[in-house]
């Protein structure tokens, strides 16, 4: 699942004439499971890995999990989601606001089925 993940990735980011490389990408949720601090055996954190290994700038944020592999939950704010070439939604938390995250985000790139019902051009789906 993750190589699959970060190929939708690339091609999404292809897309809009951009590269992993560079990209500063926005993973939301790491941890194994919605609404968990458990990150065992989590796909996300092998998504991250296969990403800054492309050369992405990776950032994430988990209500969840404070901190992981030498990386600090950010805000979640209408800045920190524009800021982002790429938003992924990893882990489908129910305290995510889906529709603000789809308003203000560049592009998302939706793992989890979290944005159905919302219908915009910027979403990609596995």
């Amino acid at each position: 699942m993750p190589e699959f993940l970060v190929s939708k990735i690339d091609a999404a980011l292809n897309e809009r004439e951009k590269s992993i490389k560079g990209s500063k990408i926005l993973i939301l949720g790491v941890a194994y499971k919605r609404n968990v601090s458990d990150i065992r055996e989590s796909p996300a954190l092998d998504v991250m890995r296969l990403l800054k290994e492309k050369g992405g700038k990776i950032v994430y944020n988990d209500p969840y999990v404070p901190q992981v592999e030498g990386l600090k939950s950010i805000s979640l704010t209408g800045s920190s989601l524009g800021n982002a070439d790429c938003v992924v939604i990893t882990t489908d938390h129910s305290v995510y606001d889906y529709k603000q995250i789809v308003k203000n985000a560049k592009l998302v790139v939706d793992s989890r089925n979290a944005t159905k019902g919302i219908r915009d051009k910027k979403i990609v789906k596995l």
